[in-house]
C-alpha cells in the first residue's frame, strides 16, 4: 500500500487523491441572488449534511486565486441560498450551469432551467429539481490556502423550507429509486444510484 505525505506533493496531486477516493459525492445545484438581482446557479460536490436539529447542510465553494465565487458572495450579501439535489433528469443542466459566465449573467437560461420564487428566502429556486431546500446562511468560514488568500468558503445553511416532489414521499421518507440521484466521481465521471442493499446496525 502506498504511503503518501500530502505535504510532499502539489495541491493538484492531493486534489486527485481526494476526489478519487471520497466517492460518490452528492451534487448540490445551488442558486443565489446578487445585490443587483442576478440569479446565479452552480453545482458543487463538496456538499453534505451537518445535523438535523436544526437541519443544517454544508457546501464548500472553492475560490479562484483566493477570490470568492459568485455563490459565496451572493449567499453572504443576501443571507440565503437554495440547494437542489441533482438527479438523472437534471444532471446535464446542472453541468451546463458550471459554465464560467460573468457575474451579471444568470446561468439559468443557458442551462435551460426555470426560476421559481422561494417561500422563505430571497434566493429563488429551480422548478426542474425534485428536491430543493431553502436555506438561510448560518455561517460562512474562509478556510485553507493562506490568511490573505483562503482556498474556499464553507457555507453552513439552515434549511427553513423543504420542497419535495409528491411522488417521492412515502410516510415522511424519500424514495431514492424514484429520486434517481446522481453523484460525482473523479474527472468528468458521474454515477447513478446503482444497487441498494441493507445492513442491520449492531446491537
Amino acid at each position: 500500500m502506498a504511503v503518501i505525505d500530502p505535504s510532499n506533493q502539489s495541491e493538484r496531486d492531493n486534489y486527485k487523491l481526494l476526489i478519487g477516493s471520497i466517492l460518490p459525492r452528492p451534487i448540490a445545484l445551488v442558486t443565489t441572488i446578487s445585490e443587483e438581482g442576478v440569479v446565479n446557479a452552480a453545482p458543487f460536490s463538496y456538499f453534505n449534511i451537518v445535523c438535523s436539529n436544526p437541519p443544517l447542510i454544508s457546501v464548500s465553494v472553492q475560490r479562484k486565486n483566493g477570490v470568492p465565487k459568485d455563490t459565496s458572495r451572493n449567499a453572504e450579501s443576501s443571507g440565503s441560498f437554495v440547494v437542489h439535489i441533482t438527479d438523472e433528469s437534471n444532471v446535464e443542466a446542472a453541468n451546463a450551469a458550471a459554465a464560467n459566465l460573468p457575474a451579471n449573467e444568470s446561468e439559468l437560461p443557458a442551462a435551460g432551467l426555470t426560476e421559481v420564487p422561494s417561500v422563505k428566502v430571497p434566493a429563488p429556486g429551480i422548478a426542474e429539481a425534485k428536491v430543493r431546500m431553502e436555506c438561510v446562511l448560518e455561517h460562512s468560514y474562509p478556510l485553507g490556502g493562506t490568511e490573505e488568500a483562503p482556498q474556499c468558503d464553507l457555507l453552513i445553511g439552515r434549511v427553513v423550507c423543504f420542497h419535495i416532489a409528491d411522488e417521492l414521499l412515502h410516510n415522511g421518507r424519500i424514495d431514492a429509486e424514484k429520486l434517481k440521484p446522481v453523484s460525482r466521481l473523479a474527472g468528468s465521471n458521474y454515477s447513478k444510484l446503482g444497487e441498494i442493499f441493507a445492513l442491520a446496525r449492531p446491537e
